[in-house]
C-alpha cells in the first residue's frame, strides 16, 4: 500500500463540502469529533455518511483529549481525562478506526501572528518569532521540569498502552510546534529525533504508540531536530510512521513563515521521494494551510490547491521510482 491522501472532516460539514473532497481525488478523512460525538453510533452514522462520497475514515480524534492539560501537567483529575481517553479507544476500536492522534502540547501550537508574509503571496500564514515566544509569561501559575513532563508521559503510557493493544488502535504523537525544549514554563515533550526514541521507551516499545512526522517541525528546527532524510528511513523500517504532514517553511528558527511546498527552504520532492522508496504507507496531509478566503470554499478550498501539488509530487516520485 502506498501512501494515503487524507484531509480533515467534521461531523458539521455539509454534503456540497464532502463532494469537493471528493471530487479532488481524496478517498481517505481523519474524523474530527467533539468529546459528545465520542460514541459507537455517532462514528458508525459518520463512517456510513461519508461512505457514500466514497470517503473512509482513516483516524479520528477530539482536541480536548488529543491535548489534554490535566493529563499532561497532572492536574487532580488526570486519572478521570485518561478514562475517558481509554473509553475513546474502546469505542474507536469498534468502528474499526486505526489510529487516533496525540500532542503533548497543554497549551498548543504556539506562533506570534498570522499575517501576510514575505513569501506567502498575498496570503495570511503563520508566523513564529522565537524570541517573542521565548520572552512569554510561564503559562500556568508556575514552571514545570523536564522531569515532571516525561514522568507525566510515562504514566499516561502504563495506562493507556494496553487498551492501546487490545482495541488495536494505535496513537500518532505530534512533535512539540515549534520544537523548542521549554516554552512558557513548560518544557517540551518532543522536539527532536531523540526524543521520539525517548517517547518509544516509554511506551515500553509497543507499536500502539506511532508518530505523526511533521516535516513542518523537522524543518522548522533544522539540524537541530533531526536528518529528515535519515528519520524518515529510520521511523519507516521501524513501522512508526502512521500520519505524514506535509509543508514547507520559508527558514529555520529563530524566525519562520509557513509557505506554500513550493515556496520554502526545503526540496519538498526530494523528501516525498524518500517517502515513496522507503515504502511508507502512512496517510498524508499539507497539514495546514492559508487562512480560508471568504467565497472560496472555506478550509477545504484552502486546502485544495496544496493538496493537489502534494498528490502531483507523490505520483511523480512514485513514476520516478518505479512504485505506480
Amino acid at each position: 500500500m502506498s501512501m494515503r491522501p487524507q484531509i480533515p472532516v467534521r461531523t458539521v460539514d455539509t454534503d456540497d463540502t464532502l463532494r469537493f473532497i471528493q471530487q479532488m481525488g481524496i478517498e481517505y478523512v481523519s474524523l474530527m469529533l467533539k468529546p459528545e460525538e465520542l460514541t459507537y453510533e455517532k462514528i458508525k452514522e459518520q463512517q456510513d455518511r461519508l461512505a457514500k462520497f466514497g470517503l473512509t475514515v482513516s483516524d479520528a480524534a477530539c482536541n480536548e483529549l488529543q491535548k489534554n492539560r490535566s493529563i499532561h501537567l497532572a492536574l487532580p483529575d488526570r486519572d478521570e481525562q485518561i478514562k475517558r481517553f481509554n473509553d475513546m479507544l474502546y469505542v474507536m476500536g469498534k468502528a474499526g478506526i486505526e489510529f487516533t492522534s496525540i500532542a503533548w502540547q497543554p497549551h498548543g501550537i504556539l506562533r506570534t501572528s498570522h499575517k501576510v508574509g514575505e513569501h506567502t503571496r498575498g496570503g495570511i500564514s503563520a508566523y513564529c518569532d522565537q524570541t517573542e515566544i521565548m520572552a512569554r509569561p510561564n503559562a500556568e501559575e508556575r514552571a514545570y521540569t523536564d522531569e515532571e513532563i516525561w514522568d507525566n508521559f510515562q504514566y499516561f503510557m502504563d495506562k493507556v498502552i494496553p487498551v492501546a493493544e487490545e482495541t488495536g488502535v494505535r496513537m500518532a504523537l505530534h512533535p512539540n510546534d515549534p520544537p523548542l525544549a521549554c516554552m512558557a514554563g513548560i518544557p517540551s515533550l518532543i522536539y527532536n529525533t531523540e526524543c521520539y526514541k525517548k517517547a518509544i521507551k516509554a511506551a515500553h516499545g509497543s507499536k500502539a504508540l506511532g508518530m505523526k512526522l511533521c516535516t513542518g517541525c523537522w524543518l522548522e528546527a533544522g539540524d537541530a531536530f533531526g536528518d529528515i532524510m535519515a528519520d524518515i528511513k529510520e521511523f519507516c523500517a521501524d513501522d512508526r510512521i502512521l500520519c505524514i504532514h506535509f509543508r514547507n517553511v520559508d527558514s529555520t528558527l529563530p524566525v519562520f513563515e509557513e509557505t506554500l511546498a513550493e515556496d520554502g527552504y526545503a526540496d519538498m520532492y526530494a523528501i516525498m521521494k524518500q517517502f515513496v522508496a522507503c515504502d511508507c504507507n502512512a496517510v498524508i496531509s499539507i497539514d495546514h494551510a492559508f487562512r480560508p478566503m471568504e467565497g472560496f470554499g472555506g478550509m477545504p478550498g484552502s486546502f485544495a490547491y496544496s493538496t493537489g501539488y502534494m498528490k502531483g509530487l507523490m505520483h511523480a516520485a512514485e513514476k520516478e521510482l518505479g512504485k505506480r
